[in-house]
Order: structure tokens, then C-alpha cells, then sequence
């Protein structure tokens, strides 16, 4: 592996002499480096996660290759492989960065102790020594940076995996695969979210600006203890939320402030063997929300609007049969009358109160009911008329608010 001429510019001969000839010191010098690992401020070291063998058979790779590029046997030290290795390994393993940086620290002190004591021993001239400590710290730094950048490019790379994975595991849980046991628990855990307990999920639309109709919203949840996992998905974020006792306008309250957009939350279901079914209900929610609204809605509290999203077919009949003649009607008509009979179902079919929304007479209350009426041709009192004519609005984007 050695070479007849020096390659490594910044040590001189002397010192790559020195370098060389405490390559045979390394077995002695890896116990001196473990011993101090665990000595020298060990409440610093965390290698837990590393069998002893293994880590003794790095101390000495590593010391070994720091007098190797020292001696101009090996060129280095930027980019070496020994060190990019270790650096690798230990991120897999889970090993501190800090606490691999001060393992190369000490090496390179103990690796100075060996090289002053040779130096001693053979005579070797103060300038000498000096230029050696500079070479070896030098190529200790070197090292470090090399198994720095391998340490966190590997880092980054298990957080590309790790998304990866509870990207799949989040999309299985909505599909409905938490029926199954040993799938719920191992997503309960590795998503951090109970086995047991309510959950609700919400679903907010991205708007045309592909920004979602929420802000933040799990950071939002969490700054109040809220339990939570969002997706973001090609057309909406979908969230998973823990209730944890609590209850779902709780949680709701503090995600409207966020609101930018349109979303849809499922009613409360028990544990996360229903989140699939939370997540069809709160896409049903959303689609009872119009394209322009800015607006958090609960599936309960739209359980009408929701019937008539579930079957298109039905709804387009629904508003034809009972509102068909009144849309036909010219626009400024259609849109007086629409608002006039939204205004007298909201008053309970009072036309005083209808009136008074609409800052208009009693009277002209009265003659557009009728005009109404006639178009139908029906009543439009009675429990069925009042249904299908809610009904049939609901399935309506409001209408602008008409000036009488």
C-alpha cells in the first residue's frame, strides 16, 4: 500500500518517517483512544447502539488512516473513504455527529502523544515536531469534515426514506387498511398517534394558487397538545386528528382561524380502524362546500347538502322538479325570487321576519311567495314543500344577496 515518494504536500519527511514508522502502534493506540472514549467527559459519549467490536474496529481504521495520509502512504485527507464510511455507518446506527467529532478529536491527540514520544526517542528536532503537529491536525480536520458530510448526506437520506415510508403508511391508514390489527399498531406507533380512542379527520382543498385551505394547521394542534399527522396530496392536505377526549368543535374552533379555502371535516369515529371511513365522509363534507367559499364545514352540520353531493343524478332532479320553472326565469327575476324564498325558509316561513332581511314591505314578501307558488305550480307551505324546497337550495350555490 506504501509508496517510494511522499503525495500528502503538507507533512515533511521527518514527519512522514514518524508517521510510518507508529503504524505499528496502532493495536496500543486503540485501546488508549476507547479508553479515553469513555473516560474523558463520558457523559458526552453516546454508543449505546454500537457493539463494542465495532467500535474498537473503527477507532483503529481511523487512526490507522490518519497516520497513513500523514505518511504520504495515502493521499487525503478530503474526501477519504475510511472516514465517509464511518461516517455513514454511525448515522445508520444513530450515533450523535458530536460524539463521532470528538472520537476524531481525541484520535488525533492520541495519535500527537505517539508521534512526540517517537520523536523523543529518535532524536528528532524541535522544528520537526512542530511541522508534524500541523500536518497531523491538518489532517485530522480534513477527516472530520470528510465524515461530517457523510454523516448528514447519510441522514438526509433516511429522512427521504423515512417520509417515503409514512407517506405510504399515512395513505394505507386512509385507504381503510387499519381494519386490520397488526397494521393499526404498527401505524399507531410509527406515526405516533393512540390505538384507541376518537379521531376525525379533515380534508382541505388546495386553491387555484396550489396553496391548501389551511395554514399550518399541525402546528396549530400541536401548540395546544393536539395530536395530529397531515398529507399533502395532488389536490387537498388531509389530516388525522387524535381527539383524545376532546370534542370535535374543540378542535375545529382552532383550525377555522387558519381557514384560506375550502375544507370538509368528518364527524368523531371510534380508533383508527375507521379513519377510512372519516376520510370518505370529510371529502363528502368538502363537496358540499362551494368552489368560492372560504369555509370549514362538519359533516353533521350538513348532513342535507351531503345526501344531495352523494348522488348527483338526484340532485340535478331535485333542483329541476322543484326550482326548475324559477331558474328559467330572467336573471335579475330569478335571483330576487331565489334570495326572497331563501330569506322566508330561514324565518320560518315568516313573512314579517323575511321582510325585515330584506328590507323590503311584507307585502312584497307576499306577491313574490306567490309568484313563486305560480311558476311551481304548487303550494309552498306544508312539511314536504318545505323539504324539497331547502333541499333543492342547498343543492344551489347561495345566491348574491338582491337589492329590492
Amino acid at each position: 500500500m506504501g509508496v517510494d515518494a511522499p503525495t500528502a504536500d503538507f507533512a515533511a519527511p521527518s514527519s512522514q518517517e514518524l508517521a510510518a514508522a507508529a503504524l505499528d502502534d496502532v493495536p496500543v493506540l486503540t485501546e488508549r483512544l476507547l479508553a479515553a472514549i469513555f473516560t474523558d467527559n463520558p457523559e458526552w459519549t453516546d454508543y449505546a447502539p454500537v457493539p463494542r467490536a465495532d467500535l474498537r474496529e473503527a477507532c483503529g481504521r481511523y487512526l490507522s488512516r490518519v497516520l497513513e495520509v500523514l505518511g504520504g502512504q495515502v493521499p487525503g485527507p478530503d474526501g477519504d473513504d475510511v472516514a465517509a464510511e464511518i461516517g455513514r455507518h454511525r448515522a445508520e446506527q444513530g450515533v450523535p455527529l458530536e460524539v463521532m467529532l470528538r472520537t476524531f478529536r481525541l484520535g488525533g491527540r492520541i495519535v500527537w502523544e505517539a508521534l512526540v514520544e517517537r520523536a523523543s526517542a529518535r532524536g528528532v528536532g524541535p522544528d520537526a515536531v512542530i511541522e508534524a503537529a500541523t500536518a497531523m491536525w491538518t489532517v485530522v480536520d480534513g477527516l472530520s469534515s470528510t465524515l461530517s458530510t457523510s454523516y448528514r448526506s447519510t441522514e438526509l437520506e433516511q429522512l427521504r426514506r423515512d417520509d417515503q415510508r409514512r407517506h405510504a403508511l399515512v395513505e394505507d391508514l386512509l385507504g381503510g387498511r387499519a381494519q386490520d390489527d397488526a397494521f393499526r399498531r404498527r401505524a399507531a406507533e410509527q406515526l405516533d398517534l393512540p390505538l384507541a380512542g376518537s379521531y376525525l379527520v379533515v380534508v382541505a382543498a388546495h386553491g387555484a394558487d396550489g396553496r391548501a385551505a389551511l395554514r399550518g394547521p399541525q402546528t396549530a394542534l400541536g401548540a395546544g397538545g393536539i395530536r395530529s399527522v397531515w398529507q399533502a396530496r395532488a389536490d387537498t392536505l388531509v389530516g388525522v386528528i387524535a381527539l383524545e377526549q376532546r370534542a370535535p368543535a374543540t378542535v375545529l374552533e382552532r383550525l377555522r382561524p387558519l381557514t384560506r379555502g375550502r375544507a370538509g371535516a368528518s364527524p368523531a369515529v371510534a380508533g383508527l380502524a375507521q379513519v377510512g371511513l372519516a376520510h370518505q365522509l370529510a371529502l363528502t363534507a368538502l363537496g358540499t362546500v362551494p368552489d368560492t367559499a372560504v369555509e370549514l364545514v362538519s359533516l353533521p352540520d350538513r348532513l342535507p347538502e351531503a345526501l344531495l353531493v352523494a348522488s348527483p343524478e338526484l340532485r340535478r332532479r331535485l333542483v329541476q322538479d322543484t326550482l326548475g320553472p324559477v331558474l328559467a326565469r330572467p336573471p335579475k327575476e330569478r335571483d330576487m325570487l331565489l334570495a326572497t324564498l331563501t330569506a322566508w325558509l330561514a324565518a320560518e316561513c315568516s313573512a314579517g321576519d323575511a321582510a325585515h332581511r330584506l328590507y323590503c314591505h311584507r307585502n312584497t314578501v307576499l306577491n313574490r311567495l306567490q309568484r313563486i307558488s305560480a311558476l311551481v305550480g304548487r303550494p309552498l307551505t306544508g312539511r314536504r314543500a318545505y323539504v324539497e324546497l331547502s333541499l333543492a337550495l342547498s343543492a344551489l350555490d347561495p345566491p348574491e344577496p338582491v337589492t329590492p
